[in-house]
Parts: structure tokens; C-alpha cells; sequence
């Protein structure tokens, strides 16, 4: 019987072999990221901050469009700040980088050390997040119902101290936007809340492609200080849930620790209601683990830095010049379409470097599309093109399309939307595939995630949605096979039964799944 050739893959690991170290693979081939010499900390290459920039400058307009302004806040926040919600700085205080002197001295063997003349009278916390900081503004900038409602949102690093670290996905810096808001009463902050986990819900399986689940947190889960937290999950193809975004309603809780009142339309001086909500780098993270393959990483044109990309077949010598110029052409003639509500976003590489050299390094970065063009495409007028998301024909060869330049150019802009459509399809396909709905009680829970079962993915459940000990009995239960209740999804499906964990009726669904 005669097999198939086996392909060689561009990667030296497989997501079947090591899920992590071929995580790490993707980063370091795709040329991405790299360590920075402080643990945890990354230095995020043009590439990989290519697409954060792209990331940013979608969701920023879909966060202006929703009526919030763009403000910044200092990096460096005063403990006191922390200190008024104790909630709060409990949440955060074992990963709070904290400043505590402001100049260096020799310490006379060649290095230097804080200055003990130079510590501060109050030490500095490096932000990890600005309810605080915003907060106290607030209280300055609203004074009367009319200021009503405040809706800021900023662009920044943050630093939390983390011990277990992994590129994107959890690092000491990283960086973010997070929207703060300040509302007259509840109703008009639930409103708020819901409102952007609607936008990252919409951002994330739009231009990331990225199915995802949006939710409430259960009570254990919430952000510290949060009256509700909502989340949006997605699962990772080794089956794992990534929260990829959260917002939370925080009550009164914060304005009551910075003093946030208005005064009414009756004259009374009333606290408001704040929110909060954010997504991060870790968007990256997420993006790596739903889309790449064997090969590397696959973008979704919506965010891919380049959508298209040109290699010409250079052989330095008088032909290059002729060939260069039909390149330029080419590229000139996408560049003036549009796929996907923006201008094609094209790159004509000239750099130096063998053909397949260079095909494979934009392959591992997961440009949606490569062009390959020749002397001899040039002379007959066509192109070959390697779709990213196909690439591989039945033979183990590259799935090279020889096509007429006028034809490619027409369809470019259907075909990127095609790609980018089909990527969302594919990983939501894989997905539900991956969603046990059958478990009934905690003995099947523990048989689906115990030694000897190779299920990898979510288990949709129902229960009481405890509270208090009740909840921390649950949770110790989940935490003995490493499991954690993601959310419980926004649809509001009606369910019916008993809770298995409680033994009380059920009142609503769940997932339950390990995670990042």
C-alpha cells in the first residue's frame, strides 16, 4: 500500500509532543519575543508588538465608539492608595513591586546600593492595576451629577510579581488597557460592565478569531474588592481555558475608600457606583494557542502587521531589477484594496536571503498570505501563492497556487477575509467538539479529568451557585484534579435538576476546566 510522504514541519516540536515547549517554539521561531535579563520580564520584538499595535488600534476606536476618553495615570501609586481598601491590597500584596528609596550610592567594593539618606517617606507601589490612583482623581473630578458619567480608559504597563512566568500569557510586565467608569447608580454601572464584556466578546471573536465564552465569575473568582466579575474564556487547543478578558462592577466599594460622591439632582451628596474592566498582552498568548500549528503561528488577517507578503526570487543579478519592479507593482495594486474594512496591508521583502529561506521565516510568523514570484512569473504575469492556513497539498509539498496576477489581485481581498473566517470556524468547531455536557455528579467529573482519561477539554455542568463555606467546599474539591469554574455563561439557558456538588436545585450553569 503505498503511504503518503510525512511532512516536515517547521517547528522542532509538536503541539502533540510537548504543548509547552512547542508554545515556546512558536514565540522564539516566529521571532516574537525574547527574555530580557529580568525574570519574567520580555522584550516583545516588531513582530509580536506588531500585532499588539494592531490589537490596540482596533479596540481602542471600539472603546472610543462607546463614548470613553483616553487619559494616563502615573506608574508609580502611593501604598496609602492600596491601604484604604483592604480587600483590595490583600488581593495584590504578594505581587506589589515596591519602591522604596530614590538614589543609589557606592558600596565601596564596586557596586552600588539605596542610599540609607534616600529612602522615601512613603514607599511607592509600581502599578498593578489603578483603581486606587484613579479613584482618588475621581474624587477631584466629580463633584455633581451633571460630571455623571466619568468614563476614562488608558493604555500602560502594569507589574505584577508572578512566580510561575510564560511569555504573554503571565509575566511580571505586561502591558494593557484598563477602563475605569463612575457611575450615579447600579443600574447605569451594570450597564456599563456588561457593555464592554460585550465588546471583548465581539473584539475577540471578530478580529482575533478567537471563540470565546462570556460569563460571570463565581464569588471565589471575583477581582478583589469587585462586587460581580465577568469574563470572557476561551479554550486553548491542549483544552485548557484562558480568561482572555475581564469587567467588573465594584459597587460603591472603591468610592467609599476614595471618597467618590456627587451631589444629586435633591441636594444629597451620594457615593457613586465605579467599574472596571481590561485585556492584555496575554490576547497574544491566546491568539498563539487557538491558531498555530506545526508550522508556526497563524495570524488572523485582521491582525496579522502584514497581511500579504512578497518574496521575490532574487538572483542578484540583471534580471533582479525587472523582477523587483513587477514586485512593486503588484504591491502597489493591493495596497490600493481593501479587505476587511481597511486598506490590504502588504510587504515587499527585499531583504537579502535564499527563497525558502525566507518563505519559511514568514511562515513561522504566520503571515496570511506569501507570494513567491520568480523571473519567469514576472515574464508570463502570474504569481504563486501559499495561503497560510492551507498549506500543505497531499503529496507533503507546499500548496503553491500558480495564478494570473489580475485574477490573485481581484480575489486578494475575499481571500482574506475567507482566511480569516475560516480560522474562527475552525477553532470554534474544535471547541464545542471539546465541551462534555453528559457529567451528572463529582464522581464522573473525577473520572473525566482522573489517571487513565485523555480528555482534555471543558465539562459544562449545573449547580446551586453556592456561596461562603459552601463555595470554598466546592472549589477544594475542583482544586484536587486542578480544575476551576471558568464562568457561568450569559445566555441565561434554563436549566433543571439538582447541583451535584450541593445536593440543592440548580439554578444555573457552569464550566469547569483547567486553565492558564
Amino acid at each position: 500500500m503505498n503511504q503518503s510522504p510525512a511532512i516536515r514541519h517547521a517547528l522542532s516540536v509538536k503541539r502533540s509532543e510537548d504543548f509547552a515547549q512547542w508554545y515556546q517554539a512558536v514565540i522564539a521561531e516566529g521571532d516574537m519575543a525574547e527574555e530580557s535579563g529580568v525574570r519574567g520580564c520580555m522584550v516583545i520584538k516588531p513582530w509580536g508588538y506588531g500585532i499588539w499595535e494592531r490589537i490596540q488600534a482596533l479596540l481602542d476606536a471600539e472603546i472610543k465608539a462607546t463614548g470613553h476618553d483616553n487619559c494616563y495615570f502615573p506608574l508609580f501609586i502611593p501604598l496609602s492608595f492600596f491601604a484604604k481598601e483592604a480587600e483590595h491590597v490583600e488581593g495584590f500584596a504578594k505581587e506589589m513591586a515596591v519602591v522604596t528609596h530614590h538614589r543609589l550610592i557606592a558600596d565601596g567594593k564596586g557596586g552600588l546600593v539605596p542610599d540609607p539618606d534616600a529612602k522615601l517617606e512613603e514607599p511607592l507601589v509600581v502599578r498593578p492595576t489603578s483603581e486606587t490612583v484613579i479613584g482618588a482623581a475621581m474624587s477631584r473630578w466629580i463633584q455633581s451629577w451633571r460630571d455623571l458619567p466619568l468614563l476614562t480608559n488608558q493604555w500602560a504597563n502594569v507589574v505584577r510579581w508572578e512566580m510561575r512566568t510564560r511569555m504573554f500569557l503571565r509575566t511580571s510586565e505586561f502591558l494593557w488597557q484598563e477602563g475605569h467608569t463612575a457611575h450615579a447608580d447600579k443600574a447605569e454601572a451594570m450597564e456599563e460592565t456588561l457593555k464592554m464584556l460585550e465588546v471583548y466578546r465581539a473584539f475577540a471573536e471578530g478580529p482575533l478569531a478567537m471563540p470565546v465564552i462570556a460569563g460571570e465569575k463565581p464569588e471565589n473568582e471575583r477581582f478583589p474588592g469587585a462586587d460581580a466579575t465577568y469574563s470572557i474564556e476561551a479554550m486553548m487547543q491542549d483544552g485548557k481555558a484562558l480568561q482572555a478578558g475581564t469587567s467588573h462592577y465594584l459597587g460603591t466599594t472603591f468610592a467609599q475608600a476614595a471618597d467618590i460622591r456627587y451631589q444629586d439632582r435633591e441636594g444629597q451628596q451620594t457615593l457613586c457606583h465605579t467599574t472596571s474592566w481590561g485585556v492584555s498582552t496575554r490576547m497574544i498568548g491566546g491568539l498563539i494557542m487557538t491558531h498555530g500549528d506545526d508550522d508556526g503561528l497563524r495570524v488572523p488577517p485582521q491582525v496579522a502587521p502584514h497581511q500579504i507578503v512578497l518574496l521575490p526570487m532574487l538572483r542578484e543579478n540583471d534580471g533582479d531589477a525587472a523582477l523587483l519592479e513587477y514586485c512593486e507593482g503588484i504591491r502597489k495594486e493591493l495596497a490600493g484594496l481593501s479587505a476587511l474594512g481597511e486598506p490590504v496591508r502588504v510587504l515587499l521583502d527585499k531583504k537579502a536571503g535564499k527563497a525558502t529561506a525566507k518563505r519559511w521565516a514568514w511562515v513561522k510568523k504566520g503571515v496570511p498570505i506569501i507570494l513567491e514570484i520568480g523571473g519567469r512569473d514576472a515574464e508570463s504575469g502570474q504569481v504563486s501563492v501559499l495561503r497560510r492556513d492551507r498549506l500543505w497539498r497531499s503529496d507533503a509539498k507546499p500548496d503553491f497556487a500558480v495564478r494570473p496576477r489580475a485574477d490573485f489581485i481581484a480575489d486578494a481581498g475575499a481571500t482574506l477575509e475567507d482566511i480569516q473566517s475560516g480560522l474562527y470556524a475552525e477553532a470554534r468547531e474544535r471547541r464545542d467538539a471539546n465541551i462534555r455536557r453528559d457529567v451528572a455528579d463529582v464522581a464522573a467529573l473525577e473520572a473525566l479529568y482522573g489517571e487513565g482519561s485523555d480528555f482534555t477539554g471543558w465539562a459544562e455542568m449545573v449547580w446551586s451557585r453556592p456561596t461562603g463555606a459552601a463555595l470554598d467546599a466546592v472549589d477544594a474539591k475542583l482544586k484536587a484534579h486542578k480544575l476551576t469554574i471558568r464562568n457561568t455563561p450569559m445566555d441565561g439557558a434554563p436549566v433543571s435538576g439538582t447541583c451535584p456538588f450541593t445536593g440543592e436545585p440548580a439554578v444555573e450553569r457552569i464550566y469547569v476546566a483547567r486553565s492558564y
